[in-house]
């Protein structure tokens, strides 16, 4: 009987484990049909990789619950956690517009969460926190950065006419990001590892470890080299045809951080009402960069960046917001400097790449960010986007420190 009672324990157990970490429910009812990029993250897969870390790590056992309080969103919102976060982006709006949706068990619970978070009502349902929109949707709660798509988006999923399966964006990884083109799906995993998040489609990364090795002993804060196709793959983020309108085939930019003191400039009246010229000294983070642009065709390429009012008649290009730089033409295209201090152009390697170093200037640079988010930004080493054919990679790279990603954040 008690052998019995042991393997009936044992089975419940297993049981138990399994519905809570490895079953889910694969159906995505958020997606709307006009959606051209997917984010899913595997929710249960998160949470085994981080039983894993944390059972392997003693030192967090006893830790208290203080770094508990990023999760109470989820955990004690009044919103159901679903087995795949679903984050979409829509089709012919801005890079920066993303949005998911999630179900709502208790609206007063949820309600109360967004009153304790200080949300501020501007609309019908419609709440704001700094760049965070919330829409309660009847059961549901549309989050998005922006609220421009919440009409379309509430249209598009009350209708459940368009309804994917996770395997097909997905493939055991921890999460995904897909590009949607009519029928065609483009999928790219995401891995969390000890001390780096991968995003790739393609298992041979080694190809790219030279190109890392060789940037990392340049030490800049910026090395970039790009061909036609990735210009138009970055430029279609936002929203310019660059590559195709402009004829350019070929872009390289180095740039470095700098320290600098800025005068700003104020005026005010004293006792007697005469003008009178304040000055206040500030200490900004800036950008020293050269750029270099080459065009199958220079005179079209300069007609359109000055038809779009990116040179001015100073010869600066106004396109990029640090000031001041100059830009020249030559007979393969164009230059661009920063002109307070020189730099130069890293070496050529005739690869495709963005390469991101951390820097301590950056840092202090960011005004408004929480301690939590100055955090996750200081233990982050580099950012690498490598593309060699139909490959491509991207890897955010951690500093080395005793805990794993998923325990330091």
């Amino acid at each position: 009987m008690k052998r019995k009672l042991i393997v009936l324990a044992v089975l419940l157990i297993a049981a138990t484990i399994y519905f809570l970490l490895f079953h889910k429910n694969k159906t995505l009812k958020y997606i709307p049909e006009n959606a051209d990029a997917v984010i899913l993250i595997d929710v249960k897969n998160l949470k085994r990789q981080y039983i894993a870390s944390f059972a392997t790590h003693p030192s967090q056992w006893f830790r208290g619950k203080g770094k508990k309080g990023n999760a109470n969103f989820i955990q004690e919102s009044g919103v159901e956690v679903p087995d795949f976060f679903q984050i979409f982006h829509i089709k012919n709006t801005s890079f920066l517009q993303w949005y998911c949706v999630f179900e709502l068990t208790d609206k007063q619970k949820f309600s109360a969460y967004l009153k304790q978070q200080k949300f501020v009502r501007k609309g019908e349902n419609i709440f704001q926190k700094d760049q965070l929109f919330l829409k309660i949707d009847g059961e549901k709660c549309i989050v998005g950065t922006s609220d421009l798509a919440f009409e379309k988006i509430s249209h598009s999923i009350s209708s459940g006419k368009n309804v994917f399966n996770a395997d097909s964006f997905i493939d055991n990884s921890l999460g995904s990001i897909s590009f949607i083109s009519g029928q065609r799906i483009r999928n790219f995993s995401i891995d969390l590892n000890s001390d780096e998040i991968e995003i790739k489609n393609t298992p041979k990364t080694e190809n790219f470890a030279p190109i890392i090795s060789d940037l990392q002993q340049k030490m800049l804060f910026l090395d970039a080299e790009l061909d036609a196709k990735n210009i138009r793959y970055f430029s279609a983020f936002f929203n310019v045809n660059l590559a195709d309108s402009s004829q350019v085939t070929h872009f390289k930019a180095t740039a470095e951080l700098e320290q600098v003191k800025d005068t700003i400039i104020t005026y005010g009246y004293d006792d007697n009402f005469n003008e009178i010229e304040k000055k206040t000294f500030q200490t900004i983070t800036q950008p020293n960069y050269v750029i270099v642009l080459q065009s199958k065709d220079v005179e079209k390429t300069w007609q359109y960046f000055q038809n779009k009012k990116w040179v001015n008649a100073g010869n600066q290009f106004t396109a990029i917001p640090f000031q001041p730089n100059f830009v020249e033409k030559n007979k393969t295209g164009m230059e661009i400097k920063s002109t307070r201090k020189p730099v130069q152009l890293s070496s050529k390697l005739n690869e495709n790449y963005i390469f991101v170093r951390n820097n301590p200037l950056l840092l202090s640079s960011f005004k408004t960010v929480t301690a939590t988010e100055k955090k996750i930004v200081s233990s982050i080493d580099y950012i690498f986007y490598g593309n060699k054919g139909e490959d491509y990679y991207i890897i955010l790279k951690g500093k080395k420190e005793e805990l794993p990603l998923i325990l330091r954040w």
